[in-house]
């Protein structure tokens, strides 16, 4: 699924306006970014939950040449499924 099939969705199960859908998940994405990026976490019950995790600078080896490259500090998104999601998807 993506993005417009989700749209598509709330159209179809909700009999409301495709640009009223469309407002609605643009602004929970937005919502869920912006707490994501002033570093709050974003839990969905049952679902599961996003987060910002911190990666130190390391050093590592270019897999071609084997030369050794160093890789600098980042922040990258993490999701953990929800335990509700892990135990419907495990049925």
């Amino acid at each position: 699924m993506n993005k417009s099939d989700l749209i598509s969705g709330l159209v179809r199960d909700f009999n409301i306006e495709e640009s009223d859908a469309k407002l609605v998940v643009n602004q929970i994405f937005d919502c869920m970014i912006e707490s994501l990026v002033n570093g709050n976490r974003v839990e969905i019950r049952g679902f599961g939950s996003f987060e910002v995790r911190s990666y130190k600078a390391r050093n590592g080896r270019n897999p071609k040449t084997g030369m050794m490259l160093k890789i600098d500090a980042k922040k990258a998104p993490f999701f953990k499924v929800g335990k509700g999601l892990k135990e419907f998807i495990d049925q």
